[in-house]
């Protein structure tokens, strides 16, 4: 794709001061590699607003500006919806008048889809410039809506998708019969993604089928389609993964690429399990944009997020991170990969599985049928000069010892466990057989973390508690007066009040008194209450801080911390 606001537009950005020359040389650097167009460059990489982009490129294009907050989907010219040219371009008819055709667009300076649109529609194409965000929401909603037309959640009738009553299930080739349901697969998983879900279950039953969907760690039913038809739909999943259709004995697992547009893809993982009544098929959706968020917007408090990037610099240790499974540890390990990840720098991982790929990283994906495990796949690492290694899970004594070796020589080690709290880990560990003298040499930092449902921002609104309940709950007394405790309303934007989540984290440093706890063999309560002394938060306490800045509520903070 020619990059057309690079010769045009990003000069005049830099004339007017709104970006600055450095990026311009990355952009030169970066254009052929990650993003397909500048506008993807500027905004991704947060160099500029939309909105700013927009103001800009109307100004010096002379072309009107629209803001599509205030803009009626119904305007949408039927007839020129063509799925295909919008999506490639990323540019949207919204007025037809006459014989002309209204263009919503990002680069008025790019003419390829004037040329396109002109070319299929016949008509005489203007252009509309609007924000980058507000376009991309738009153009999913417009074919979303088409999807919804055509499939409803709730009443389905056999009939209409030209399927049978389910006495031939067993013959999944029939492809007349197979269009509605590759359909109605296709906007589940685009629903999804628009959703925000982490996850998608299709669960059949005796006599019923339901799908759905995780948001925000909770679980909400949004279709559920005639039991006649399980078969089909779980045999359709299974070819998108490129699994087995006729092995329905045994577990499998599988992985889909969606792509969404030139330049954005989705990859799902995916599990099929027999059950009773069929095959449940739970997808979960990786998105590599989460592990590029940044540390500053996972939700560590400012002394939490000093001692998680001191841990980074350090040469050699080993950064444990711990919690149940959807509480997050992948990103913070990500993250902290990201940070880690120079042209210096040697990084390793071992993963079952490779959940998001991460260019310049070495991922090595363990496959114990054919004998490659966490351990062999630690030694060959060592041999391989490595500067930072990460382990997707320490399960075993034998994983074990070898993290932690390589953390005693010279070697930064990263991986997870699952326990409840940061002074269990080190239990675990000891009761897995890892020797006491090693546990307190090598482990250098631990963080426990959960995900609680941040509140929606648009409609949120004040809790008032007497202060007896609030003392009670964990808030101390100089917390009280300055706290913006809030409770979730719901709107049309959010799910039940709450949209998106915010982490929840214990980070404990091996401190001198605690590495001698280890030693003398105390347990986990000891150590935690060591921990408090030196000023550690423990999940209660880092949660009650989030509820008192009103990004979520007190019920929220009950829930994830088990109270």
């Amino acid at each position: 794709m020619a990059f057309n606001l690079q010769s045009i537009l990003l000069r005049r950005l830099g004339q007017a001061g709104l970006i600055d020359a450095g990026h311009c040389s990355k952009l030169a650097a970066e254009k052929n590699h990650q993003y397909p167009t500048v506008a993807d460059f500027l905004i991704n990489e947060k160099l500029i607003t939309p909105q700013a982009l927009a103001i800009a490129a109307a100004g010096f294009t002379m072309h009107s500006l629209l803001d599509l907050d205030y803009y009626d989907l119904e305007y949408v010219p039927e007839q020129e919806r063509n799925e295909k040219l919008i999506r490639k371009h990323q540019v949207l008819p919204v007025f037809k008048r006459n014989r002309t055709l209204f263009l919503a667009v990002v680069d008025p300076t790019d003419m390829q889809p004037v040329e396109d649109f002109e070319f299929s529609s016949g008509l005489h194409a203007e252009l509309v410039v609007v924000e980058y965000d507000k376009l991309h929401k738009l153009i999913d909603r417009v074919f979303d809506q088409k999807s919804s037309d055509n499939f409803s959640n709730t009443d389905w009738d056999l009939s209409s998708l030209g399927l049978s009553d389910g006495s031939d299930d067993d013959d999944v080739s029939n492809e007349a019969e197979d269009g509605p349901i590759i359909t109605f697969i296709n906007k589940m998983l685009h629903d999804a993604i628009r959703k925000g879900a982490s996850d998608l279950h299709f669960e059949p039953y005796e006599k019923s089928y339901r799908i759905r969907f995780r948001i925000d760690g909770i679980l909400h039913e949004v279709a559920s389609p005639p039991v006649a038809l399980s078969t089909r739909l779980s045999a359709r999943l299974k070819v998108m993964s490129r699994l087995d259709i006729a092995e329905k004995r045994v577990p499998q697992d599988g992985r889909i690429k969606l792509k969404l547009s030139q330049k954005k893809s989705i990859d799902f993982r995916v599990s099929s399990l027999p059950t009773l009544w069929g095959e449940k098929i739970v997808m979960r959706i990786l998105d590599s944009d989460s592990a590029m968020l940044g540390i500053d917007i996972l939700g560590y408090e400012e002394q939490q997020k000093k001692l998680y990037l001191t841990a980074l610099e350090q040469p050699q240790g080993m950064i444990l991170v711990t919690g149940p499974t959807g509480s997050g540890k992948t990103v913070s390990l990500y993250t902290g990969l990201n940070i880690l990840n120079t042209e210096e720098t040697n990084i390793s991982t071992a993963e079952d599985p490779v959940e998001i790929n991460l260019p310049g990283i070495n991922q090595v994906q363990v496959n114990p049928k054919a004998g490659l495990t966490f351990p062999m796949a630690l030694k060959s690492f060592l041999r391989q000069d490595p500067d930072v290694i990460m382990v997707g899970e320490i399960r075993d004594l034998e994983t074990a010892e070898i993290a932690i070796k390589a953390a005693q020589t010279g070697h930064l080690v990263m991986s997870t466990l699952h326990t409840n709290s940061a002074p269990e880990t080190l239990t675990r560990l000891l009761n897995m057989g890892v020797p006491a003298y090693n546990v307190a040499s090598s482990v250098s930092l631990i963080i426990a973390q959960r995900l609680a449902r941040r509140l929606c921002s648009k409609c949120k609104a004040p809790e008032t508690l007497p202060e007896a309940e609030l003392l009670k709950q964990g808030f101390t007394a100089q917390q009280i007066p300055t706290m913006s405790l809030c409770k979730p309303i719901g709107c049309d934007s959010c799910t039940g009040g709450y949209k998106g989540r915010v982490g929840i984290y214990e980070v404990m440093p091996i401190s001198t008194i605690i590495a001698e706890k280890i030693m003398q063999g105390e347990n986990s309560l000891e150590i935690a209450k060591q921990a408090q002394l030196e000023g550690v938060n423990n999940l209660r306490q880092s949660g009650l801080l989030k509820a008192a800045a009103g990004l979520t509520s007190l019920a929220e903070i009950n829930r994830v911390t088990n109270v």
